[in-house]
């Protein structure tokens, strides 16, 4: 098995959204904001090589969308999701399973992208199984008033009309070494895969804890539909994290790939942050 790091692009998002009621007197200094109270965000994904199998988690927002929607997110750096996969020597057709941690535009957006004469939507990986839960496909696809602007029709119906969606809960996936926890703060039914490899486990946390800046419990973002529960599920993890040396792979975390995390008197901390590399991943 090996593990790559896929950078599709940075992102702005308000900081004051990122971090709840957390002070921005706390967080700043953590992912300072611009002037318009902005901060840079990674969409970071992770590809798994593992015999014949070749399996991406999540895909970032794509490029479909037109200009004025993404102005409204700033997208900038160097980052690009088919781009990182060709540097690595691998391309669109290799990847034979996409698991959708979730069905927000950030994570599933470059599941599906134009055809050549922009006429109409296509799978961005044609032999792909893409996983997503059940519970939650229909929790997109009936959205509530809150997160109604994040789920598109055009991120998912594509990848159902072309008989590539599955539902982990449904038909298993036979994905050897991972292990897929659930979550129900952030969004309905969210999929944070665990890998088992080597002498290491890595959990993709996916938006339970998005950064190393929100590792703290009480640090929730403010667009969790349950923000409590997050809480909840956070105090859960991060237990397990820290008694087992998990290391916790971060999807928006603008420097680090992933951290290991210490239980302290005061709290939970992190431990190191660096990247796979460090870990010798």
């Amino acid at each position: 098995m090996k593990l790559y790091t896929i950078d599709a692009g940075n992102f702005k998002l308000d900081g004051g959204a990122m971090f709840g009621v957390v002070p921005k007197s706390f967080w700043n200094k953590w992912n300072p904001a611009d002037e318009n109270n902005l901060c840079s965000w990674k969409m970071r994904c992770l590809l798994i090589e593992q015999g014949k199998q070749l399996i991406l988690i999540d895909t970032g927002m794509g490029d479909k969308q037109d200009a004025k929607w993404q102005s409204y997110y700033y997208r900038h750096g160097e980052g690009d999701l088919i781009g990182s996969l060709q540097k690595l020597g691998f391309s669109p057709n290799d990847v034979t399973d996409v698991v959708l941690s979730h069905l927000h535009f950030d994570h599933c957006g470059g599941a599906v992208t134009w055809n050549s004469s922009r006429t109409a939507y296509q799978t961005t990986f044609p032999n792909a199984k893409y996983w997503t839960h059940s519970g939650h496909l229909d929790w997109a696809l009936q959205p509530n008033g809150r997160e109604k602007a994040t789920f598109f029709k055009e991120n998912i119906l594509p990848i159902q009309e072309a008989g590539q969606l599955y539902c982990i809960d449904q038909t298993p996936p036979l994905l050897p070494n991972i292990e897929f926890l659930l979550a129900d703060g952030h969004t309905e039914k969210m999929i944070m895969p665990k890998i088992t490899y080597q002498n290491h486990t890595v959990l993709f946390i996916a938006d339970t804890i998005p950064s190393h800046a929100h590792v703290p419990v009480p640090y929730v973002m403010g667009y969790d539909i349950r923000p409590l529960q997050t809480m909840q599920e956070k105090q859960t993890l991060l237990e397990k994290i820290a008694a087992n040396n998990w290391l916790v792979y971060f999807d928006h975390d603008p420097t680090y790939d992933c951290a290991t995390v210490l239980a302290t008197e005061k709290g939970f901390k992190i431990a190191q942050a660096g990247l796979l590399s460090d870990w010798g991943l």
